[in-house]
């Protein structure tokens, strides 16, 4: 695409005279840049693009987009924010992707992931071509890759889309955090279906206050637009049990639909039933009703299949096809996921890492343990240090034997992180380990049967990270040693 055709999306920039080349891609990373490559200047928490103009013109930057006055031997396009600028250079550049995808977006404090792969089952139940995006990594139907962050750049969003139509997606799902809303990201994605999980304590670091961080959320639903598209209707499917839904009802002009299990909405599941093996409840949509029994297990993933219900509703997907699916849906990496060894206690990992979160795996564990509950849990450092002391308060309240340990330090002192967590309890109803690895096998050390242990924060994750290491470790391996060696 020739540079003078590209900047047509563009409506307040100034041209520094120059050719019009021709564009091959476009990158922010210096390190990118190929021979015709278009190279935006991003300034970002550590680093600024605009250092690297020299670099990226060394590497055949055919032309720069920066919102500082640079001089470089090719044009450069001066524009007052090159973020929102990289939106719509990307979603021009790859041809509007998302407007040949049924896109759907999950916002939510927990249950993004699970609700993401879960919608992603569901689809390709009915015979559909998926692309999912988040926190796990992108997958194009049985093909992953790995991804940076939750909801990535707005670049490599749109180039992600642009792949999922080159291998003919007709679905894509993603996760959609609040970070992403505030600084932009997903400018140029065009929803179909939002949906809203819950909102709960987290990543106040950021947000600095819950009414910001709902706020941020709300961007979502009413970044759906303002008009009534009879042929590519808008759907917002929001948890009513939450008190937030009653902003983002507000916030969208979108078709509402509600799920819950508390409050009358037009999704619900009555008569809950649960066991360590599976959760059996009452499906009722509308006037119709269905009796359902599924793997999954917890209040929790009860709201995530209601959620998902919804959105393939509104997809095209029948009743029937939804509920068969719901039998034979698998749990997501690191979501209550059972480690098994041959053991005769059990042990659990989940991706818990908010105050919400852990109460509610540990809530859902008390309904069916025989003996004592374990659970190993940390706070990661350099992120909200308010939650630290509910978590271990909520570890303390709702399990036996709460053990505090190290979840992604980063550049704090894990001891500190530790003493944080120890102002929310009282007493010596709990013990401190800083290494995660000894406190995961000395809890699996003193279960014994019908015992469980949980291991809480990181989930899917394969890595720690310690000062400025990142370091292999993943709690499901490390659990599964600890259990053989045990035997």
């Amino acid at each position: 695409m020739k540079l003078h055709n590209l900047l047509h999306a563009l409506h307040d920039f100034s041209v520094v005279p120059g050719e019009n080349p021709e564009i091959t891609s476009i990158e922010m990373d210096s390190r990118e840049v190929k021979q015709g490559s278009l190279f935006i200047c991003i300034e970002g928490y550590t680093v600024d693009g605009h250092d690297f103009v020299a670099q990226a013109v060394q590497n055949g930057a055919a032309a720069i987009i920066a919102q500082k006055h640079m001089e470089a031997a090719v044009p450069v396009i001066k524009v007052r924010d090159t973020k929102r600028a990289m939106a719509i250079l990307a979603d021009t550049f790859y041809e509007h992707p998302t407007k040949e995808l049924h896109l759907v977006g999950i916002t939510g404090t927990n249950g993004k992931t699970s609700t993401s792969y879960l919608i992603e089952q569901m689809m390709r139940g009915a015979g559909k071509s998926t692309g999912v995006i988040g926190t796990i990594g992108m997958k194009i139907n049985d093909e992953t890759y790995e991804v940076k962050n939750t909801t990535p750049d707005s670049l490599t969003l749109q180039k992600m889309f642009h792949q999922m139509n080159e291998k003919n997606v007709e679905t894509a799902v993603m996760e959609v955090s609040s970070h992403a809303l505030h600084m932009g990201r997903v400018h140029g994605c065009q929803y179909d279906v939002t949906v809203f999980t819950n909102l709960t304590q987290d990543h106040l670091d950021y947000h600095k206050t819950m009414d910001a961080y709902r706020a941020a959320k709300s961007l979502l639903f009413s970044q759906l637009g303002n008009g009534f598209d009879t042929e590519r209707p808008k759907y917002a499917i929001l948890n009513i049990d939450d008190d937030a839904s009653k902003e983002y009802i507000i916030a969208t002009q979108a078709i509402v639909i509600t799920y819950g299990i508390d409050n009358d909405s037009d999704i619900m599941a009555k008569d809950i039933e649960m066991t360590s093996t599976g959760t059996r409840f009452t499906l009722i949509v509308g006037e119709e009703s269905r009796t359902v029994q599924m793997k999954l297990v917890g209040k929790f993933n009860v709201y995530n299949v209601l959620a998902a219900v919804g959105a393939s509703l509104v997809s095209g997907i029948e009743l029937d096809n939804i509920v068969k699916t719901i039998e034979n849906l698998r749990n997501v990496s690191g979501r209550f996921e059972l480690v098994e060894a041959g053991q005769d206690f059990a042990v659990i990992v989940d991706y818990a890492h908010t105050p919400d979160s852990l109460e509610n795996v540990l809530r859902t564990i008390q309904q069916f343990a025989k003996g004592n509950i374990y659970c190993v849990v940390g706070c990661g450092g350099d992120r909200d240090k308010t939650k630290r002391p509910i978590m271990a308060e909520l570890a303390e309240k709702h399990a036996d034997f709460p053990i505090f340990t190290s979840d992604n330090p980063r550049s704090e002192d894990p001891e500190a992180i530790l003493k944080d967590m120890e102002a929310g309890v009282e007493g010596t109803s709990y013990q401190t380990i800083i290494d995660r690895k000894e406190a995961i096998e000395h809890a699996i050390s003193q279960a014994k049967a019908g015992d469980v242990v949980l291991i809480a924060g990181k989930g899917h994750e394969t890595y720690q990270i310690i000062g400025k290491e990142v370091l292999d470790f993943d709690d499901h391996l490390v659990a599964k040693e600890a259990i053989l060696r045990k035997q």
